[in-house]
């Protein structure tokens, strides 16, 4: 018997593999993006309070009602236009699948996706497995820009869809005013439809904002854009996405995700409607928690010798591991988190699993850094003895 030829195409999660090598070597999982601290005490009573009394059962397909409605009134505003809680949310299963979702519901087969590189390791597959074919766009180190020619010199008649994720896993870049309006011209001038992935838009750093390329003129019509509680609200195992689509497409990804799905767990939407409640205040800290935590890291890859980009949103950073004082700084960047994984004791993950165009992420790994301020001065001090390992 054979799998089918598309599943070929691509291979099962590097970072959950790199995860499974932390647990088999008691490293500390820096590969991953989850906490390791409970969400907020009020959210998680919620959840115990809604299985309580009955919320147990499927829900409607697109989303738990007062979830939806309480979604409408946080981004009728922040996408500055009316969201329509029973046409335009389809709550799903996590980022993961509201992203499946949306490329299923607009991509046919021999479509071509641009997908803006490094990339979450989900954008390929889903391209092929709605029948797409994935376009990369790289970004290039150090900065890390979105460059509108080179978006442009890959566009062909066959474009259907772009996607892009900001703030951005890995690189922590926030796509600023200049590119974001190049990025919207190329999206109008192709007639392309736009799927953000904004799952970081809580999480930003030195006075940063968030502004989802949805407002921009031209793309409100144009834009599905995906988002998420996992991160803001520390609860990635709980798997609340969203996709919030315009008139002309949210039919499509209410079906999509209904033959994908049926629908995400009917307690914990109901328990989301307390984190969406959480005061201004709770949204303001845990920046802050987390700008303290990227200090943290930031501090201690310095200091044992990598070169790291500084974030200026979400919870990861890209550190160049050639100049370390140890031999395996030659090493492929697959090789190089192996080792780093099971002799340091520090689980990573190779920035060459973020891109599928040749060339890009050797001599880089990604590290996260949502975790507790101890276990990171704990996986600190484990990268400071590298200097102890050359071999």
């Amino acid at each position: 018997m054979r799998a089918a030829a598309r599943m070929q195409q691509f291979e099962e999660s590097i970072i959950r593999e790199m995860t499974r090598h932390a647990m088999e070597h008691d490293a500390i999982n820096l590969s991953q993006g989850f906490p390791d601290f409970d969400p907020p005490q009020a959210v998680v009573e919620a959840a115990v309070d809604a299985i309580r009394r009955g919320e147990n059962q499927y829900t409607v397909t697109w989303g738990y009602p007062a979830l939806r409605e309480r979604l409408s009134e946080v981004y009728t505003p922040r996408l500055g236009r009316e969201i329509d809680p029973n046409l335009h949310i389809t709550v799903t299963c996590g980022v993961t699948e509201g992203i499946v979702a949306a490329v299923m519901a607009v991509v046919d087969p021999g479509d071509e996706v641009l997908i803006v590189e490094p990339a979450h390791e989900n954008f390929r597959p889903a391209a092929i497995m709605a029948g797409g074919v994935p376009v990369p766009v790289p970004l290039s180190p150090p900065d890390y820009r979105l460059d509108p020619e080179r978006l442009a010199s890959v566009i062909t008649p066959r474009a259907r869809a772009l996607l892009i994720n900001t703030p951005h896993n890995p690189t922590g870049r926030v796509f600023d005013d200049e590119e974001t309006a190049g990025l919207a011209e190329l999206v109008v001038k192709h007639d392309l439809v736009l799927i953000t992935d904004e799952i970081y838009e809580h999480i930003l750093y030195d006075g940063r904002t968030h502004l989802s390329p949805a407002r921009r003129e031209g793309l409100a019509e144009r834009t599905i854009t995906v988002s998420g509680m996992s991160k803001t609200f520390a609860i990635t195992g709980w798997r609340l996405g969203f996709v919030l689509a315009p008139t002309s497409l949210a039919v499509a990804v209410h079906k999509a995700h209904d033959y994908l799905t049926i629908c995400a767990p009917t307690p914990l939407q109901a328990a989301g409607i307390a984190a969406l409640n959480l005061p201004q205040p709770y949204f303001a800290a845990m920046a802050a928690a987390y700008a303290e935590r990227r200090e943290v890291m930031m501090g201690y890859l310095a200091e044992a010798g990598f070169q790291a980009l500084m974030p200026e949103g979400a919870y990861y950073t890209i550190a160049d591991y050639h100049s370390l004082p140890v031999e395996q700084a030659a090493w492929s960047s697959m090789d190089f988190a192996l080792w780093l994984t099971k002799e340091v004791g520090v689980a990573v993950v190779p920035m060459t699993s973020f891109y599928s165009a040749p060339g890009y992420g050797q001599g880089s790994v990604r590290f996260a850094f949502p975790k507790r301020v101890d276990t990171l001065h704990s996986a600190g001090r484990r990268l400071l003895e590298l200097g102890d390992l050359r071999r």
